[in-house]
């Protein structure tokens, strides 16, 4: 069974097989719950833990839960988490050194036993993210052997959009509320009159074959109907867009816009949207040892370039400033992700948007700079 193979449709008690099924073939399944207020992503050995009936409102610098009537699991948008907490982690250990008696010194790479993940409920935006990741941490030369072991054995279980929040933006990125190639299973809710179901397409061989393991049927004309329009209608309720312009030629003709100083009396280079977006990759390493001296171990860690150490050369950062660094974040994305990547470093989740403290918003600053170049200069896309 491939991406276009017979559609099925699970019920809420099939999904709960689904997950069964899983944690019977050893897998860790990550998916949405609820704590402390949030949507976020947990190991879970039971579908009774998806956030059924809640959703979220959404704002710059404003994130709450809010009750849904209708009892869905996945109508809420991109919580504080992304996967890449789990494939890219904050801090992971590359290698560890001992000196023997003799003192001689050996050094041991760290080479754990890796988790087979099953993501649960991938958003599209996400779906794309993981690609994005794919692409910089194992597409090159050098790959991140870490990355590249957990991404090969992890399960992908997208669930397309049907409630985009106010911080979204995936159009303007080029994706929107469909989930891409690149999943296992692609669940789509729907919730009507007759009753709350699951269509399901399976986009690989390892997918079909997990769908042979639980309770389905053969999917309806109205479920697909339902699932499609639901879909369709999501690409219309963005909450937030880009200016529909070159945005690569934008950001390297804004370099010296006066936005930058406006932004950066507001910006408290802490760093936060590059924590909690989906695609920044950049890490540091460390070295630390015991008191003895005769152990010492070095440490991967996530850096960002809001950072001040970041970008330290001898004498000091080559960007001391606020303006420097949120527009080194904000024009890399956008802009010099292409000329390294060939792809954007945004999917339009909104998270740099909902998490930023300041309440900074990307899309206000991008369509303030092209204000502030003029509309006549631009190229539309």
């Amino acid at each position: 069974m491939t991406a276009t193979a017979a559609l099925v449709v699970l019920d809420r008690d099939g999904l709960g097989a689904l997950v069964a099924a899983l944690v019977a073939q050893g897998r860790t399944v990550v998916g949405p719950t609820v704590r402390d207020g949030a949507i976020v992503l947990a190991e879970m050995t039971s579908a009774d833990t998806l956030p059924y009936g809640w959703g979220v409102e959404l704002d710059a610098g404003r994130y709450r839960l809010v009750a849904r009537e209708d009892g869905a699991a996945f109508a809420h948008s991109a919580g504080p988490q992304s996967w890449k907490s789990y494939l890219h982690p904050q801090r992971e250990l590359l290698w560890s050194a001992d000196r023997t008696p003799e003192g001689d010194v050996s050094f041991t790479p760290h080479e754990p036993d890796v988790p087979a993940y099953a993501f649960l409920g991938v958003r599209p935006c996400d779906l794309r993210a993981i690609a994005i990741q794919d692409r910089v941490l194992t597409g090159g030369r050098h790959e991140d052997t870490g990355y590249g072991r957990r991404r090969r054995r992890a399960l992908l279980i997208a669930a397309e959009c049907t409630e985009p929040g106010a911080t979204c933006f995936c159009i303007s990125t080029g994706g929107g509320p469909a989930a891409d190639p690149g999943y296992d299973l692609a669940l789509t809710e729907v919730v009507d009159e007759d009753g709350h179901r699951f269509l399901v397409r399976a986009g690989s061989e390892e997918g079909a074959r997990l769908l042979e393991q639980v309770p389905h049927r053969t999917a309806d004309v109205a479920t697909e109907a339902t699932a499609r329009a639901s879909v369709d209608a999501a690409r219309d309720r963005m909450g937030r867009s880009l200016p529909p312009v070159d945005l690569r030629d934008l950001m390297g003709a804004s370099l010296d816009a006066e936005r930058w100083n406006d932004v950066a009396e507001r910006c408290l280079t802490c760093g936060n949207c590059t924590m909690v977006c989906p695609t920044c990759f950049c890490t540091t390493t460390e070295e630390v040892t015991d008191l003895t001296g005769d152990h010492a171990e070095r440490w991967q860690h996530w850096d960002s370039c809001f950072d001040l150490d970041f970008s330290y050369l001898h004498g000091g950062p080559v960007r001391s400033s606020a303006r420097s660094r949120y527009r080194q974040w904000l024009t890399h994305k956008l802009s010099t992700w292409h000329d390294q990547f060939d792809t954007t470093g945004c999917v339009g989740c909104g998270r740099c948007i909902a998490w930023c403290p300041a309440g900074i918003d990307i899309t206000e600053e991008v369509a303030a700079l092209h204000a502030e170049r003029g509309p006549e200069t631009e190229t539309e896309r």
